[in-house]
């Protein structure tokens, strides 16, 4: 028996069930609502604004998959070398990938990172990127995804060397309410809360919720308009969610590109163009253009308007790492 697992108490070892590592898990999400609390037996962790990562790591190295399955190792290859250089452990480990804007992580300034697909440009690219692991999933033939997850941080801890780039995510025991105050007045995203008592399973739980301090959420891009002045690339884009099998209109998102994403998007929006719209209800936008919906962009807004639309919308970045079927209005339960 591995030497962690030593450490569990009888009743969590016999939760361990030998398996092979697996190529491939879907990771555990958390569900959307509306208001924090503070509960006994649940922990509250920093919602961190970057891409969610697996790892499965051996012996013989360390593959980066984002949470549909893509190779993460070409944006972050300095994170696969961290995990490779440990001990060579077979495990999966769950975590996000995020670069900081002073002491805040920054979705915007990891684009930097998730845009370049050559591993030696995105290594020299400036932008530092940090692996936050929160979880482990599997570890030496074992899966551990039905110990509770208060073990299962206690066997993360013991069998991760935490030296950067790879950090371990922190948690509070207590005060849900005031850890949220105290995260959105430092810029933070929001928060995750977690059963301590859960297991991980592989889809979206109520045993995993978010506090989120801002409105913001994933949205499919179904067309643009016409660039104005000197600005290049186009003007706004048209954007979408999926509602009873059909893709609505949410409205244009005109702020939060700089001349590099302008362009950049623009040539990839110019060949998704068709003749038709995407969505069920037909914006009557001046000067749109329309486009297979293949591409998901995150945006930040302050609120819903009561005709679905989107209130001051700023576009955050692109969103590889999710699929435009699975683009729904997130709605707090």
């Amino acid at each position: 028996m591995h030497r962690l697992f030593e450490r569990l108490e009888p009743g969590e070892r016999e939760r361990l069930r030998r398996r092979a590592r697996p190529e491939w898990t879907r990771p555990m999400l958390a569900t959307l609502v509306h208001d924090p609390f503070s509960r006994a037996g649940w922990i509250f962790e920093r919602k961190l604004d970057g891409e969610r990562c697996l790892a499965f790591c051996s012996s013989s190295g360390a593959r980066l998959r984002s949470r549909n399955r893509k190779d993460l190792g070409i944006h972050y290859p300095e994170l696969e070398e961290a995990l490779a250089r440990q001990a060579g452990e077979s495990m999966v480990l769950d975590g996000e990938v995020v670069a900081f804007k002073g002491s805040v992580t920054s979705f915007e300034r990891l684009q930097a990172r998730m845009q370049v697909s050559d591993p030696e440009k995105a290594r020299h690219s400036g932008v530092a990127v940090y692996y936050y692991l929160f979880d482990i999933l599997h570890l030496a033939g074992h899966d551990l995804t039905g110990l509770p997850l208060r073990a299962r941080k206690r066997v993360l801890r013991g069998a991760v060397r935490f030296r950067d780039p790879v950090r371990f995510t922190i948690h509070r025991n207590r005060d849900g309410e005031e850890f949220l105050r105290q995260a959105c007045r430092k810029g933070w995203e929001g928060l995750i809360a977690k059963d301590a008592s859960s297991g991980y399973v592989h889809r979206r739980s109520r045993d995993w919720l978010k506090f989120k301090c801002a409105h913001r959420q994933e949205f499919v891009i179904g067309g643009y308009t016409d660039p104005q002045g000197e600005r290049v690339g186009f003007g706004a884009l048209l954007v979408g969610f999926h509602e009873d099998g059909e893709l609505s209109y949410a409205g244009k998102v005109g702020t939060g590109y700089d001349d590099e994403t302008l362009a950049r998007l623009g040539a990839r929006l110019e060949r998704l163009e068709r003749k038709t719209p995407p969505f069920a209800d037909r914006p009557r936008e001046k000067g749109a253009h329309w486009v297979t919906p293949r591409l998901v962009g995150e945006v930040g807004f302050t609120e819903w308007t009561r005709g679905n639309r989107l209130r001051h919308p700023r576009f955050l970045g692109l969103r590889e790492d999710k699929d435009p079927k699975d683009v729904v209005r997130e709605r707090p339960e």
